[in-house]
């Protein structure tokens, strides 16, 4: 009998031990006004732009995307939305439909539903990054990320969509359009286990080094230093990457910037590859070559888990793939990338973090957005310092601190963790510099319960302040 009631009383003891709350470390953050880092760098930027209203029967995300001041909107998988314009818009098999035609004559082109689409984002405040080439192609039939039948005409091709942006070229515009880049992943070129060609491109990697050679060489005699030519935007699926900026360096190909993509389970890794592709560059000659991360999200299963991914991404768990926006943006911007663009903004996308596909309605992701527009409107970075010792072996917190000319003050916190297992609120007290009003100071908080939320901040009364972040949240302090 008494075995068996210690066997009872231990396995209650056992059930109570795990919900004993147990106090946690305070975590600490400083910053200092005086010592600069540098200009805030365009990390919110994204892939894609908004919609406008044509009818009673059709949704806009106009002025909500307008608010963000998103600096650059990259024209990739565009022609997979409606509200776009569908196939019509911006791809090249869109604007020059039948490549038969003649390339030199304004009526082979259908620029109708590009010209309203870029104009959109253009009135938003943003401007278009064009991606010259296709969509991504799922199909078990390619049509457009085949390689071209003529690659000098596809060059030709690509001139004269530059032309009727920037030069008013077929009833065009002036827009100055800065950013061309050619292709988007071609190392992506894997054929699927069912037999599919790869998705966006189903040549050779000599085909399309030849076909960057051609294209980039015509728009630099073309434009000469007015526009930037770039790419192509690797996806990392293979050692392209390895050939691709020696064979540049040996032919003396244009390459004003750098593209590629990172999905991610930590963000911090980002910032290795972003090193890596600087350090790749330089080793090449191409020290002066702008990189772009242009496109990422948390991914952490492509397979099994893609719906998973998905809730993390827009769905249930969106306050997760909020964090860990707000999280890269943090690592990128003291990392070696020039630009970093969301995947993606586009209307009805599933990796679309930032508004709800059926309403348009912003969502958590969104306000990583908005947090960082703050930022960037302050201008500088600011030293921080950030002491979490009980994490240091898997990082939790990351910050970025902003200050204007004229001595506005900001501080971002991120709280991200990829484990589902971590539940704890923690506290993080935060010194306040030197003749910083408390009574002036704002706090916006965004986690599983609040979007972006007014929420007053604990006053410690020893000039510091505190926080309580739930895991997978940020908070915006502005002074």
């Amino acid at each position: 009998m008494s075995n068996g009631i210690n066997r009872s009383v231990w396995a209650a003891i056992a059930f109570v031990l795990p919900f004993v709350a147990v106090a946690v470390p305070e975590w600490s953050v400083a910053f200092d006004p005086a010592v600069e880092r540098g200009r805030i760098k365009p990390m919110h930027a994204v892939n894609n732009g908004p919609s406008k209203a044509r009818s009673n029967q059709t949704r806009s995300n106009f002025d909500e995307y307008k608010a963000l001041h998103i600096p650059y909107a990259r024209l990739h998988d565009s022609a997979h939305c409606t509200a776009y314009g569908g196939h019509h818009v911006v791809d090249i098999t869109g604007v020059f439909p039948n490549f038969d035609a003649d390339e030199n004559d304004p009526a082979s082109y259908d620029f109708t539903m590009t010209d309203e689409y870029l104009d959109t984002i253009r009135r938003a405040g943003t401007e278009p990054y064009y991606r010259l080439g296709q969509s991504i192609e799922h199909g078990i039939k390619k049509y457009g990320v085949n390689p071209p039948k003529d690659f000098a005409k596809w060059a030709r091709i690509c001139e004269h969509i530059v032309r009727h942006y920037n030069e008013g070229w077929a009833n065009g515009y002036r827009w100055n359009i800065k950013y061309w880049e050619i292709w988007n992943e071609p190392d992506g070129n894997k054929t699927t286990a069912d037999g599919r060609q790869g998705p966006t491109w189903t040549g050779t990697m000599e085909q399309f080094l030849e076909l960057y050679k051609v294209a980039s060489l015509h728009l630099r005699k073309c434009f000469g230093r007015s526009i930037m030519i770039g790419g192509p935007g690797f996806c990392g699926w293979d050692s392209w990457k390895d050939h691709f900026l020696p064979f540049c360096a040996k032919e003396n190909l244009p390459l004003d910037f750098y593209s590629y993509h990172g999905y991610f389970i930590e963000p911090r890794n980002l910032g290795g590859v972003a090193r890596d592709a600087r350090k790749l560059l330089d080793d090449n000659g191409f020290t002066e070559t702008e990189t772009h991360l242009n496109e990422y999200n948390y991914t952490p299963d492509w397979a099994d888990g893609w719906v998973y991914t998905l809730e993390c991404e827009s769905g249930r768990f969106n306050q997760k793939g909020a964090a860990s926006i707000a999280a890269v943006m943090c690592v990128c911007q003291d990392a070696p990338v020039d630009m970093l663009m969301y995947y993606d903004a586009r209307l009805g996308s599933g990796m679309n973090g930032m508004f709800n596909s059926l309403t348009l309605q912003p969502i958590c992701g969104y306000y990583a957005f908005l947090a960082w527009s703050r930022l960037a409107e302050l201008g500088t970075e600011i030293d921080v310092n950030v002491v979490a010792p009980d994490i240091a072996d898997k990082p939790q917190l990351y910050a970025m601190g902003a200050r204007s000319d004229d001595g506005r003050l900001a501080l971002f916190l991120v709280r991200y963790s990829h484990d589902n297992n971590v539940f704890d609120t923690r506290r993080v007290r935060v010194a306040l510099p030197n003749g910083c009003n408390f009574a002036r100071t704002r706090c916006m908080i965004t986690d599983a319960n609040r979007m972006f939320t007014d929420t007053p901040l604990i006053d410690n009364g020893d000039n510091t302040v505190t926080v309580k972040m739930q895991p997978n949240s940020f908070v915006l302090i502005e002074f």
